[in-house]
């Protein structure tokens, strides 16, 4: 018994190095100065540790920008994939039709779809319709991507909650559209956040979309923003000030993961409201 606990918590901690490791090296980088960066074989912790990397982030206005750009696009698609995947699956759980199937199988098609194949004709389309280097030139796209996924998500939520939940509070007097938004939305809250966030993230890192139909700052956002970091010169990026803003662009990932951490796994784990 001793040594299978022994041995968990060792496998636990080897696991835990391996995936913190380039965490804790990107944190270390943030914290030493240009100079120990270039000078070769840097120490992994640095030598004299210096905030002068966040202050000049911070004060930069092109990343300022560009971290406005990325929370205002990143909820602007959250919100609408959500809004729109809550009442598509609610259609696909609950509505006998024609092409139920094919539908569900076309959204799952569409998410597997490679996005660097679209970047030429959305170039294109985006260009004639004015919506290059726009927020909803951005947003359009984003939201082709993760409706499939969380239509998937949240369909299977809705199968599995009671039908006579939703026939009792109609019977107790609420319409349908009551009935959908007061019983079945909260039963499937942890579906909902689970497609919420996962569309989040999406959104917030993606780069290949945010960097090909951008062009100023006035809607880039921070991946692609941190592409047009340079140093001195080419041979010399500026490692320190990279690694600062991953570190600023991860903090509010991780504040939403530990704030929702239980409706989350609670979304990826269950899969269904027991009845």
């Amino acid at each position: 018994m001793r040594k299978n606990w022994l041995g968990t918590w060792v496998g636990f901690v080897l696991i835990m190095a391996w995936c913190l490791l380039p965490v804790v090296w990107i944190v270390s980088l943030s914290f030493k100065s240009a100079a120990e960066t270039t000078a070769g074989s840097p120490q992994f912790f640095p030598k004299a540790w210096t905030t002068q990397n966040y202050k000049d982030i911070i004060d930069n206005p092109d990343f300022t920008r560009a971290l406005l750009n990325s929370a205002g696009i990143a909820l602007s698609a959250t919100f609408l994939s959500v809004v729109l995947a809550t009442l598509a699956a609610y259609a696909i759980a609950r509505l006998d039709f024609r092409g139920k199937r094919a539908v569900l199988s076309l959204a799952l098609a569409i998410a597997m779809f490679p996005v660097v194949s679209l970047v030429g004709p959305l170039f294109d389309m985006w260009r004639t319709f004015h919506l290059f280097n726009t927020w909803p030139g951005l947003v359009i796209p984003y939201m082709s991507f993760t409706l499939p996924l969380s239509i998937w998500t949240l369909s299977a939520f809705f199968r599995e909650i009671p039908w006579e939940m939703e026939q009792a509070a109609q019977v107790d007097g609420a319409t349908a559209w009551q009935a959908f938004r007061k019983v079945i939305v909260p039963l499937a809250a942890p579906g909902v956040f689970t497609a919420a966030i996962l569309t989040f993230f999406f959104a917030w890192n993606e780069f290949v979309l945010a960097i090909s139909l951008t062009s100023t700052t006035a809607s880039r956002t921070v991946p692609a923003q941190m592409a047009y970091f340079v140093g001195a010169d080419q041979f010399n990026p500026p490692y320190s000030q990279l690694a600062t803003a991953s570190v600023v662009v991860t903090v509010p990932v991780v504040i939403l993961v530990l704030l929702f951490q239980r409706k989350i796994v609670a979304g990826l784990t269950s899969g269904a409201v027991k009845g």
